[in-house]
């Protein structure tokens, strides 16, 4: 009888054991919480245990969806292995963010292969980082370098206008604004747009003119119409950079070459012209003022190996130039248009509807 008694405990053992198995089962593999089986529904033993495996279950089912912030507060093995897991992860988050800040010295050794991984990022994104600060060093350099060029050519230039005849210094200049006459503008504008091809980069030509500048002479005479030229040169001279080139196309009409300038960064370096003659009062001798204004037409002139003539660019560039000045006096006068780019398949006499500065 005590053996057949005792093939019943363990019978009854065992049926317990498999029971508490398919829960634990249960537990690992169904997504939604299992319910206590009634015959353990006041085991405080088993309460406790179906209590530590649900809160590792929410706390490795928010670090699967990337949430570190569930608190662990059960003890043993897994519980401890869940809050290395977390605080190594977080402690990676707090690399990354001082990654984010600029610090590539950071590396990471708890994570087995994604570590290597890891580091190997960091050390390419430093190399990365490094390869750009010493590129854009060098062309800081060749900025500087380029920028001294430009004042040793300007020096030059002051010590040969210094050295040479009054009279050739003359030839160069228009004698009321002391800007660039038309011919010599254009030697010099030449050079700059050969200059902008060998360098690869664009230059923007800009026509300026005037608003209604005849009228201005009729009502208030010649002597003072030439002292407003004179006052529109200052107004644009002071937007104007070291290495653009200003000069009198011909009566109030002004003519620009920008150096280095894409079509919409001419586009805004113009309207500041514009902006600075509108807002500049002009004062006449007797102490009274008055506001003039300008309408502006820019045109871009590309690098371009198939034409190679930079007469030619210049001219196209102008006529360009010219056409957006007209879309500009048509539209109201007092702003600037950008006209198409200058293309060697575009003909000078084509005009599509231009740019206005807004």
């Amino acid at each position: 009888m005590t053996r057949i008694a005792r093939t019943m405990d363990e019978k009854q053992a065992l049926a317990i054991a498999h029971q508490v198995l398919q829960y634990v089962e249960r537990l690992q593999n169904d997504a939604k919480e299992p319910a206590i089986p009634e015959s353990f529904a006041n085991d405080a033993d088993f309460l406790n245990y179906h209590k530590k495996t649900l809160e590792l279950r929410q706390v490795i089912g928010a670090f699967a969806k990337g949430d570190l912030s569930v608190p662990v507060t059960t003890k043993g093995f897994i519980a401890g292995a869940c809050k290395a897991l977390q605080a190594n992860l977080r402690h990676m988050i707090w690399k990354v963010q001082q990654i984010e800040a600029g610090d590539y010295s950071q590396r990471i050794d708890f994570l087995g292969e994604f570590s290597v991984s890891f580091n190997k990022m960091v050390e390419r994104l430093d190399t990365t980082i490094e390869e750009l600060r010493q590129k854009e060093e060098a062309l800081t350099m060749l900025a500087v370098s380029l920028q001294k060029e430009a004042r040793r050519r300007s020096a030059a230039l002051h010590e040969l206008k210094k050295s040479e005849q009054r009279f050739k210094y003359l030839a160069q200049r228009d004698p009321l604004t002391d800007l660039f006459n038309r011919r010599s503008f254009f030697s010099f504008a030449e050079l700059g747009v050969q200059s902008a091809s060998t360098l690869k980069a664009p230059c923007c030509v800009c026509l300026l003119d005037v608003d209604h500048f005849k009228r201005f002479n009729d009502t208030f005479g010649h002597l003072e119409g030439d002292r407003a030229l004179q006052h529109i040169v200052q107004s644009c001279q002071s937007r104007l950079r070291e290495s653009d080139l200003m000069g009198r196309y011909g009566g109030e009409e002004f003519i620009f070459l920008f150096s280095n300038m894409a079509g919409e960064q001419g586009l805004d370096t113009a309207d500041r012209i514009r902006h600075a003659i509108e807002h500049s009062a002009f004062t006449f001798e007797n102490g009274d003022t008055t506001f003039l204004t300008a309408s502006v037409g820019v045109a871009v002139i590309l690098p371009d190996d198939q034409m190679t003539d930079s007469a030619k660019k210049l001219r196209l560039g102008i006529a360009r130039a010219d056409a957006a000045l007209y879309e500009a006096k048509i539209q109201g006068r007092n702003r600037a248009c950008l006209a198409p780019p200058v293309t060697p398949t575009t003909a000078a006499d084509e005009f599509p509807v231009a740019i206005t500065a807004s």
